[in-house]
Parts: C-alpha cells; structure tokens; sequence
C-alpha cells in the first residue's frame, strides 16, 4: 500500500526489536503502521528471522519506506571515533563495506522496498586528496544501486549541506539521494537544519525526525532529547518540508534510553507531530 506524504513512522532500531511481531505489536500500540526497517546485517541490528525476515515483514501488515544500512565496525563513541570507522571513510574497509550494500540492496528488493539509507562517512573536503578517491567509492554505490535499481540515500550530519550538495552534483547519479536527519546537524554541530533543507531540498528522499542540542564543548558529541524540546525547531522544519515539496513520511527515531524510555519519548513524539501537521 503506498504510504501518503507526511504519513508518521517509526525507524525500528529506535524500538530496539529483535523480530518482526515485537516491531508490529510495538507498532500497533503507538497507532502507526510505516515503519522504516533495519536490514539486519548479521552483525549489526540483526532479526532473529535472519534471512527470513523480509518474508515476515511482508506478512506482518504495516508499511516500510525503505530499508536502513549499519555497517559492523562503526563505533560512535565520540565525533572521532566515527570519523574514522564511518561509511566508506577508511580506504582499508571500503571492499567489504561494498559487499555489505550489494547484500543489503537484495534484502532491499526482496522486502520489496525502492530506497536504502546509509550513513556515507565523513566527505572530505572540497580540494582535499581523499576526495577523489572518496567520491570513486561513492560513484561504485551508485553503480551498484543502479544494477538493483535501488535509491540508496546519504543521512546527514556529518558535513555541511553545502558539501553535501556540492558531493551529489558531482556524482550526478539518480540513485542517490538524501536521509535528511535534522538533528544529527546539531549532534555534529555542523549546519543550520532549516538553512540545509532549503538547499538540499530537491534531493530528500527520506527524513528522521529526532531532535537535539549543540554540543557545549567543541569536539564533542551534542545531546539527542526528545522531540520538540530541542533547538532543532521541529515545527519548523515540518513547515519547512512542507513548502519544499517534500512528499515522504515523517520516520521518528529515538536512539538513547533504555526501551521503556525510548518508547515513552517515541510515544510523545507521535503526539508532537500530529500536532505539528495539525496546526
């Protein structure tokens, strides 16, 4: 069933499931039924149905947007940390990570779903010598979502927009993309969201809504709260979708607290935006 823009959904990592009917019983409990859908790597955000998951998630009545890639090694312990375990930022793991999104473009279609989102990795700078070869890496991923015919979208972040933008218009590739995660703008202190939406607009694909505050100490991790309470301005950003033309779901994710805590602050965030798209 297609799902209607500005429909609510939930990322299922947030709920910290391990198999599909605890996500459609969490889901049934919140009154939301899009959900976009951790791929399950064995290694990393993985379903005890293993490769029988998308068949479960097909029969288990609620709507995915899309499919979400983690890579086994990323640690996100600091900015630094990340920095130098990311997405496709270490040259020595790149072969493997590519492996890892061509298995994760066939779980994407055998979940019968168009869109994967990954985290890239730090872009390296306009100028910079690992651009290049950066960007080699980037134009491989999109060869590869070509051949599943496959969006596979970028989450913000780690760079500022304009580096993004600038990344995408020299890939020129149709199968890629943008996660917009207002937030992580704000946990990596890099760029206004409102200011990056308006010039990454045209190439959103997909978007978390989180919410979060700048870091008070450079160099470190800002702090993620929950939905509304942050300098995020989530209210604004939904307006601000809205006038961009934006036309896909609204897929809270929650990612500290136990699992009693984030289904609380999960819970409160449906209530938020409701109220966002109601006003």
């Amino acid at each position: 069933m297609p799902i209607e823009p500005f429909a609510i959904g939930i990322c299922s990592w947030s709920l910290q499931v391990k198999n599909i009917p605890e996500l459609k019983q969490f889901l049934d409990r919140l009154g939301v039924d899009v959900v976009q859908i951790a791929c399950g790597d064995p290694h990393h955000a993985s379903w005890d149905e293993g490769d029988e998951m998308p068949a479960a998630a097909l029969a288990a009545g609620f709507r995915m947007s899309g499919a979400m890639l983690g890579f086994p090694g990323e640690d996100y312990t600091t900015p630094q940390t990340i920095e130098k375990t990311g997405g496709f930022g270490d040259p020595a793991t790149r072969p493997e990570r590519l492996e890892r999104l061509k298995w994760a473009l066939a779980r994407t279609r055998e979940l019968g779903l168009t869109d994967l989102m990954l985290h890239a990795g730090f872009i390296p700078a306009i100028g910079s010598p690992e651009r290049k070869p950066f960007l080699d890496t980037l134009a491989q991923v999109a060869d590869h979502a070509t051949a599943y015919n496959i969006i596979v979208s970028f989450e913000t972040g780690q760079e500022p927009a304009s580096l993004l933008r600038a990344t995408l218009d020299d890939l020129k590739s149709p199968h890629l993309k943008i996660n917009f995660d207002p937030a992580n703008m704000l946990l990596y202190d890099k760029d206004d969201p409102v200011q990056a939406l308006e010039l990454l607009g045209p190439d959103i694909r997909s978007v978390h809504m989180k919410d979060a505050n700048r870091p008070t100490t450079p160099g470190t991790w800002g702090s993620e709260v929950p939905l509304g309470t942050g300098q995020t301005n989530t209210k604004l950003v939904v307006q601000t979708l809205q006038k961009i033309g934006y036309q896909g779901p609204l897929c809270i994710e929650r990612e500290v607290g136990t699992q009693e805590e984030r289904y609380r602050d999960i819970e409160h965030a449906v209530r938020f935006l409701r109220d966002c798209l109601a006003g």
